[in-house]
């Protein structure tokens, strides 16, 4: 991944990283930021920021596509607020610089309208157990009661928009 955004010969280059709940997007993204190949700083946002609450996967991605991507690819300003879970309702609004890289991580994020938009585009692809093991891991009994309902959205997903097709990477996590 480090050699194709230096291909890229971008300044401003955008990373969109999807996968299933615990397939290691975040860690994933996380790492690509500390060892980020070009000059600078680079934006990161998660769509658990933005998907509005558990029934909102395709909401987030629309989110970040309108407020997010769209505006990057246009050279413009992105303001998107972040999801406030606790109380359940949007929360303080955060700016994407559009002169800036960007990597973007969420499930759901690979679809016909937001490939246009990303110039690497990463699919996770893990089993199951090791999948809800991490997720548990991490999130614990705030989303054990949720996790079915979340992974039904996530297959609906991947069966609709195929990401796996829609991506220039492909990583087999275990």
């Amino acid at each position: 991944m480090l050699d194709a955004v230096r291909s890229l010969a971008a300044a401003n280059p955008v990373v969109l990283i999807d996968g299933r709940s615990g397939a290691g997007k975040s860690s994933l993204a996380r790492t690509l930021v500390a060892r980020w190949p070009l000059s600078g700083r680079v934006q990161l946002v998660a769509l658990d920021s933005l998907y509005p609450g558990w029934d909102g996967l395709d909401e987030g991605v629309e989110l970040a596509r309108q407020q997010i991507l769209a505006p990057h690819a246009r050279g413009l300003i992105g303001v998107w607020q972040r999801w406030d879970w606790e109380t359940g309702a949007p929360a303080e609004a955060h700016a994407v610089d559009p002169s800036l890289p960007l990597i973007l991580e969420g499930s759901g994020l690979l679809t016909d309208e937001t490939r246009r938009l990303g110039d690497v585009r990463v699919w996770l692809e893990a089993p199951a157990s090791s999948r809800r093991a991490r997720a548990l891991a991490r999130d614990g009994d705030t989303y054990r009661p949720h996790w079915e309902q979340w992974a039904r959205q996530e297959a609906r997903h991947v069966t609709r928009d195929e990401p796996a097709r829609l991506a220039t990477h492909v990583f087999e996590v275990p």
